[in-house]
């Protein structure tokens, strides 16, 4: 079976100016930014970058937000935002930063909530927690397409499926609130209807989104049989 290629583990270094190479809207409040970094170095799916503004009177806020792409785009990683209103960080993105703008940033970060090429693999995410899983799932496209793997992504209406136009068979979407006209797949929360219809009952989970989502989702691969050490789990606060 083909393996993934070994990533050199290196000091993820200090603060450096990239440059927004693409921006593209996923949905009405979430965008994905191409930045173009300098001290590139490939990171593993599921890791983050930390990203700082200075304002002109010198304050500075700062934020962490997962890779979505993945670490074979050399020279670049792709970081999705989602607008948070009373936010410091992501509505400057949203409404100001434009492709050729500069910003600051440092990385890769994390090492427990990676994917490295354990196989069987499903991916549980909830709103904007898909991001570090389409790091993984499209890492996994590119390098070991047939490595077992699903994606369980529950979101609240059509409107709201981030990475839309890429999302195949080896994604499972449920919708909490409004399911688009003549949808015949899951609606509601996550079940455990849901889960055992990814077709994925063992192996390693990743499981990303809000506080609640985390902690149903795990007790139904619990339920599911999924070991307790096979679960990785990130939770996304209100922070933006």
């Amino acid at each position: 079976m083909d393996r993934l290629t070994p990533v050199e583990q290196r000091a993820p270094g200090q603060w450096q100016i990239g440059t927004v190479a693409r921006v593209k809207r996923e949905t009405p409040r979430v965008k994905s930014f191409r930045i173009e970094l300098p001290m590139w170095m490939p990171h593993l799916p599921g890791q983050h970058y930390d990203v700082r503004l200075t304002a002109p009177d010198g304050y500075r806020a700062q934020r962490s937000y997962s890779i979505a792409s993945s670490p074979l785009d050399e020279g670049e990683v792709e970081l999705t935002i989602d607008r948070l209103d009373d936010g410091e960080v992501s509505p400057y993105f949203h409404d100001v930063v434009v492709e050729g703008d500069r910003v600051e940033v440092r990385g890769p970060f994390a090492s427990y909530f990676v994917w490295r090429g354990e196989s069987p693999v499903l991916l549980v995410g909830g709103g904007s927690g898909v991001v570090p899983l389409m790091a993984i799932l499209r890492h996994r496209r590119r390098t070991m397409p047939d490595l077992p793997m699903r994606l369980v992504y529950s979101v609240r209406s059509a409107g709201d499926v981030i990475y839309a136009d890429e999302l195949a068979d080896d994604a499972l979407l449920t919708y909490t609130r409004e399911p688009p006209e003549g949808w015949a797949g899951h609606s509601g929360r996550i079940d455990s209807s849901l889960i055992a219809g990814a077709g994925i009952d063992s192996g390693t989970a990743f499981v990303c989104g809000s506080n609640g989502f985390v902690e149903t989702a795990s007790r139904l691969l619990l339920e599911a049989g999924f070991e307790p050490d096979r679960i990785r789990t990130e939770r996304f606060g209100p922070s933006g």
